[in-house]
């Protein structure tokens, strides 16, 4: 009988230390889990966040401007004077602020319809091992999104030609994301600029014109030029 007993307590033992080192096998690897997991997570949800962010700036962009809802007429009136020549160009600011007001709360609204979402991380990818990345089935992690947004509209001005100015009206879009992940949060700021208008404001075209050019050759050649006529 004390033989029998003294093997059930030494399974017992047994069983115990099994367990203990089980136990401490999944502990360290919950450790080293969590330890990769937080900068994987991070990485994957700005990615995520910003692939989403992208997406919905540029769709909004895109449906106010087929709709007619941007209008180059309606944001910027040229001045003219008696001979036709534009002379200034003023904004109208009070379409300008409208149309930044609805293109923002558009965007929030798309936003708020995609602020949650799923994230799969291989249960390789935790261990730290680069052989082990990306391998194995993958665990499923809630993310939970939330942000707001600025819209402000600038002019932007280049040569197009011969006394010839490109008027280009560009729409900068910024969308401050703050992200929540099981035990912690990250944000991230995502900027889209956008042409949404532009014209060419053509002034009067000058009958002669001269080009140079800085190059020390051809500096040397127009010096001689210049003797030559005038000498």
């Amino acid at each position: 009988m004390s033989r029998l007993r003294y093997m059930r307590l030494s399974l017992r033992k047994r069983i115990l230390a099994w367990l203990i080192a089980v136990t401490a096998i999944i502990i360290v690897f919950c450790l080293i889990a969590v330890v990769h997991m937080k900068p994987i997570l991070t990485s994957l949800a700005v990615a995520r966040v910003n692939n989403i962010v992208n997406r919905i700036v540029v769709a909004a962009v895109t449906d106010a401007v087929n709709s007619g809802l941007i209008n180059y007429d309606a944001l910027v009136t040229l001045e003219k004077d008696s001979d036709g020549r534009v002379t200034a160009l003023r904004s109208n600011m009070s379409e300008v602020n409208r149309l930044q007001s609805i293109i923002t709360d558009d965007i929030l609204r798309r936003l708020g319809e995609v602020s949650t979402s799923e994230l799969s991380i291989p249960i390789g990818s935790l261990t730290g091992s680069a052989l082990l990345a990306g391998r194995g089935p993958g665990i499923g992690i809630r993310m939970q999104a939330a942000g707001s947004t600025s819209a402000a509209f600038r002019n932007d001005f280049s040569a197009a030609g011969i006394n010839q100015t490109k008027h280009l009206i560009v729409l900068r879009i910024d969308v401050y994301m703050g992200v929540l992940l099981p035990g912690f949060t990250t944000s991230t700021r995502v900027s889209n600029e956008i042409s949404v208008a532009e014209t060419v404001i053509v002034g009067s075209v000058p009958q002669n014109y001269t080009s140079f050019s800085t190059l020390p050759s051809d500096l040397e050649k127009y010096a001689q030029d210049y003797i030559m006529n005038n000498g």
